[in-house]
């Protein structure tokens, strides 16, 4: 899962831990303690998310249909796949959403670790997070994450099977999904 897939599974908790759970990718170790207790609580919640996810029989499936070649970077590319679809479930393409609105004040609040220091901005700024209702612009941000890496781009080389495997990867979400929800998302206390 990637930025919107962990909003939306936060969104019911404060805005706190919502950001740990925005930021979590930029965040290594186990020692929290220079967080806050609600954003580390967010950082531990988006890691459940992503163990839950990596180990989970559709995503297993999909990760075996990639070209054998990359199939170690596949599942980089498979959560921004997984932002595109939620994107759609939650007809992003369509309406401004207030979770996604919520998330971009919440990220410009807080500086953000280093690791993303140059990536937020970005996000925000170009609205990434309604646009991976766009499947070109996600692929395109699949390519754009494989720039960063050390190497070839072997995340573009992965965009054609991405292309041609489109619908199979729409059944993966639709297991996944429901399934993670039920599983992981945070619902709002009642207050």
């Amino acid at each position: 899962m990637n930025f919107l897939a962990h909003a939306w599974l936060a969104r019911g908790g404060s805005d706190d831990f919502l950001y740990g759970n925005l930021i979590a990718d930029g965040v290594k170790g186990s020692d929290l303690s220079a967080w806050s207790e609600e954003v580390a609580s967010g950082i531990r919640h988006h890691r459940r998310v992503d163990a839950y996810v990596d180990v989970h029989p559709a995503v297993l499936a999909a990760r075996r249909r990639a070209p054998e070649a990359y199939r170690r970077y596949a599942g980089i590319a498979l959560d921004l796949v997984w932002d595109h679809f939620v994107a759609r479930e939650l007809a992003l393409d369509r309406h401004e959403s207030h979770l996604v609105l919520r998330s971009y004040r919440v990220l410009g609040r807080h500086p953000a670790p280093a690791r993303l220091e140059r990536m937020v901005p970005a996000l925000v700024a170009q609205d990434w997070l309604h646009r991976y209702a766009d499947f070109d612009f996600t692929c395109d941000a699949v390519r754009g994450i494989g720039q960063r890496l050390s190497g070839p781009n072997r995340l573009a080389a992965l965009v054609p099977w991405l292309k041609e495997d489109y619908d199979g990867l729409e059944r993966d979400f639709q297991q996944l999904w429901p399934a993670v929800a039920d599983e992981l998302e945070v619902l709002p206390l009642d207050r």
